[in-house]
């Protein structure tokens, strides 16, 4: 067997979204922090993402992240996420995938009942508590990066739908937050494409008429999620479907989208501090978060605009482990970095 890479892997799924965990095959990547190593992967070493994330050897709604020795001194591992759709500042779901790897692999001293582990991601440090029950990972809550409301009834004209009206909030990526029943789809898997189409539709027009720009970082700076809520929602409880770029569902309840949940709705005075939020994904899986911390972001440096109100978020979630892999590289192989159908 003629291999060019050879690339290992974890993998585990996240309340039924994938999270392959790159072990090892991969080095240390350049950078200072974790954000310069993100800019540095996508700008050198994107197609090794694609290999993995695209078919053959992934899939449409593939999802990973990349262990690293981390760049900040009181974090355990960095963590590089990667998906079909590129390379995110920050996974919620990844995230619980990651740490319950760690902790089921060994790679990591396993104390119970709680193993905390601390995580340098391009959006800050996260860090995860591990409930362990003889050895096992049961549940993981991650302590998110600030989380806030960006926008508040924030509308656009959509192609074929009219002007729509949103909220814009970030959790480590921005999310579009609008009822489903506004864009006149029904919250059924039977139409799946109808509510991913008009998600898109959303997500274009957001981009192109009033693209967000995070306060603190202008690097961040595109809506690739939309949360269509589904009707009988509430802020103690919440269903939904999540359209991503570039036209896939998350499987599960989105952390990141979960935590900007959480922000909306303690800015919009439906949620008080320290209360559980149950949200619930397209196929029934659950998240909880809770908001335990006020905090602002924005108006570094006496920066425009001063400063926004924010949350720190926490989100518990569990993640189970899958397999392990070790996926190659044949040097004649026709597709090096897979293929989009």
């Amino acid at each position: 067997m003629r291999s060019r890479r050879v690339v290992h892997t974890v993998e585990s799924h996240t309340e039924g979204m994938p999270t392959r965990v790159v072990t090892g095959g991969v080095g240390v990547l350049p950078g200072a922090t974790m954000f310069d190593r993100r800019r540095w992967f996508m700008a050198n070493s994107d197609g090794l993402r694609k290999l993995l994330m695209n078919e053959p050897r992934g899939h449409a709604a593939m999802s990973g992240a990349i262990l690293q020795p981390p760049t900040r001194p009181d974090a355990d591992f960095g963590v590089l996420y990667i998906e079909v759709s590129g390379c995110l500042p920050m996974c919620g779901h990844g995230t619980i995938g990651v740490a319950t790897v760690l902790v089921e692999t060994g790679m990591v001293e396993v104390t119970e009942p709680t193993t905390t582990i601390r995580l340098d991601t391009p959006a800050g440090l996260v860090v995860a508590t591990v409930h362990v029950e003889d050895g096992a990972a049961k549940a993981v809550t991650i302590r998110n990066v600030p989380s806030f409301l960006l926008q508040r009834d924030a509308t656009v004209k959509v192609a074929g739908v009219g002007e729509v009206t949103y909220d814009m909030a970030f959790g480590g990526n921005f999310y579009a937050i609008l009822p489903l029943a506004d864009l006149g789809v029904p919250f059924e898997r039977s139409e799946k494409q109808r509510i991913l189409d008009a998600g898109l539709a959303v997500m274009d027009a957001i981009n192109e008429q009033n693209r967000p720009v995070h306060p603190d970082n202008p690097e961040i700076a595109v809506c690739h999620h939309v949360q269509l809520v589904a009707p009988g929602s509430t802020a103690q409880r919440s269903r939904h479907a999540m359209a991503i770029h570039p036209g896939w569902f998350d499987r599960s309840p989105c952390g990141t989208g979960t935590s900007a949940r959480v922000a909306q709705l303690v800015a919009r005075g439906e949620l008080a501090m320290d209360t559980d939020f149950v949200n619930e994904s397209f196929i029934g899986t659950h998240f909880v978060g809770r908001a335990v911390e006020a905090t602002t972001v924005g108006g570094a440096d006496g920066g425009p605009g001063g400063t926004i109100d924010a949350i720190v978020p926490t989100i518990t979630g569990r993640a189970w482990v899958t397999g392990t892999a070790q996926y190659h590289l044949d040097p004649t192989d026709p597709f090096p970095e897979g293929f989009e159908l």
